[in-house]
């Protein structure tokens, strides 16, 4: 049998990268996308290769639709057909309420995390074969709302649940299925993007199972979505958030 070609945006670190192991680990080739971190994106993809997977580190800004473009055609390439996406890529701003916030950072928030998800599932609905799925990342911010601090942010993200029970209907009929990860606070490097790098330590009493998640195991929920186990779920939304 071929082996899976799974596309993961955000590759190169935090979840993605912890995606992309566990991913070469199950079986699949990859193609890991990273907008700036080539250094980081090649230890990914040499992990994932002792693996036993192919995988192959491209450059991508999902922004920008020209990238885009470009990033499915070179995976299909060097990899062959795609059978897998993973919305994965994200950004946020420094925290704060929605009133202190750039305009310039609302833009490129909403760019990156709602027209970037956009652009790599259109592209996607119209490459993947019967049998294909989209796994989009999403937040646990998507129904919690971040008050204070990432009210902006938590709103792409809503717009991520809703694209994939949407889209999961649209695509069903032709076999491709579509599911979401809602991760909680986990502990990795996205939390010093909003300028606080210990958030996760802070907020883990709050948390119902008292501690953060493990980018570990947000990658195995999005890996079981990407699994034949999970051939008859679709327009789901997983929340993986110990508890919120």
């Amino acid at each position: 049998m071929s082996r899976p070609v799974t596309l993961v945006t955000g590759g190169s670190r935090g979840i993605g990268a912890a995606l992309c192991r566990r991913l070469a680990a199950d079986g699949h080739d990859l193609a890991i996308g990273y907008r700036q971190d080539e250094e980081a994106a090649q230890r990914v993809a040499e992990q994932a290769r002792a693996a036993g997977a192919a995988a192959v580190p491209l450059r991508l800004d999902i922004a920008v639709e020209a990238e885009v473009e470009r990033f499915f055609d070179r995976a299909a390439e060097q990899l062959g057909p795609i059978t897998g996406l993973v919305n994965n890529a994200g950004v946020t701003s420094t925290a704060g309420p929605l009133a202190d916030l750039r305009t310039e950072d609302l833009r490129r928030v909403v760019d990156v995390n709602l027209v970037g998800y956009l652009l790599c599932a259109r592209r996607a609905a119209r490459e993947l074969a019967a049998g294909g799925a989209i796994v989009n990342v999403s937040s646990a911010a998507a129904t919690l709302g971040s008050p204070g601090e990432y009210v902006h942010y938590a709103a792409t993200k809503a717009a991520t649940d809703a694209l994939t029970i949407g889209l999961a209907k649209e695509l069903g009929p032709a076999g491709i299925r579509v599911n979401c990860v809602a991760p909680g606070t986990t502990d990795t490097e996205f939390h010093a993007l909003g300028g606080e790098p210990g958030r996760a330590a802070r907020v883990a009493p709050a948390i119902p199972l008292r501690r953060p998640g493990r980018a570990e195991e947000i990658a195995a929920a999005v890996a079981w979505l990407l699994s034949p186990d999970a051939s008859y779920t679709t327009g789901a939304v997983l929340r993986v958030a110990g508890g919120l």
